[in-house]
């Protein structure tokens, strides 16, 4: 009798926990999300102050993995410049891989030319899955000691999602395709670490099934910066 309370108590035991567990993952989904991670940043605002953990390329011939890790900040990326940054959901995934990155890779070039200083990728990966994406979207390689990655579009790890909180844009997808916590899909100029123009995709919904993609694109961000030197003259 008192051996079978015990079992009985420990798998009261064992179902409270369990009990808890799915809790604190229902819980990370609403109740545990700050408000400011989910509230947008606007133009004039300064982006956040974060550390980037991003992999340098070394000087180590016949090693195939010739990196080693490096911190970048956010002055690093920024300041004294003017950057576009556009950010996904994520590396590999279908509209991400086959419109949005490569819409900017193939505009590189015009957006240079219109006084563009760099063009970031952002995405919430860490900084292995980021090269191996932009390896299989036949980017090429910077093999210059000390580079980050590429040639033109650089991709920006953000593993911990400091940069997409900062922002504002932190969007977790739980029953909705099971990625957990990443960034909202958007797109701006940022001149000398202040924001000059912004592209949300709307509307903004947390664990969307909708991915919409209408003006965080490449053509979006081109008929912006040709207004705005047009502006200039």
């Amino acid at each position: 009798m008192v051996r079978t309370k015990l079992i009985s108590m420990k798998i009261l035991h064992i179902l409270a926990v369990i009990m808890a567990s799915i809790s604190s993952s229902e819980g990370f989904s609403a109740s545990n999300i700050k408000a400011e991670w989910t509230t947008p940043k606007k133009e004039g605002d300064k982006v956040p102050q974060v550390t980037f953990k991003t992999r340098a390329r070394i000087e180590d011939p016949g090693n195939p993995n010739p990196f080693d890790w490096k911190d970048r900040t956010t002055d690093d990326l920024f300041k004294g410049k003017r950057v576009v940054l556009f950010a996904l959901p994520g590396a590999f995934t279908p509209t991400c891989s086959s419109t949005h990155l490569p819409g900017y890779e193939k505009a590189y070039g015009d957006m240079k030319n219109l006084g563009v200083d760099e063009v970031y990728c952002l995405s919430v990966n860490d900084a292995f899955v980021m090269r191996q994406w932009g390896l299989s979207q036949g980017l090429e390689e910077d093999k210059t000691p000390g580079s980050w990655g590429f040639k033109k579009v650089k991709l920006v790890p953000d593993g911990a999602c400091a940069f997409t909180r900062g922002m504002g844009m932190s969007n977790v997808w739980s029953s909705e395709r099971g990625f957990g916590e990443r960034s909202w899909r958007y797109s701006m100029v940022v001149d000398d670490g202040i924001i000059e123009k912004m592209f949300i995709e709307g509307p903004v919904i947390q664990n969307s099934g909708p991915d919409p993609y209408e003006v965080s694109d490449a053509e979006t961000m081109l008929t912006y910066l040709k207004g705005a030197k047009k502006e200039e003259l």
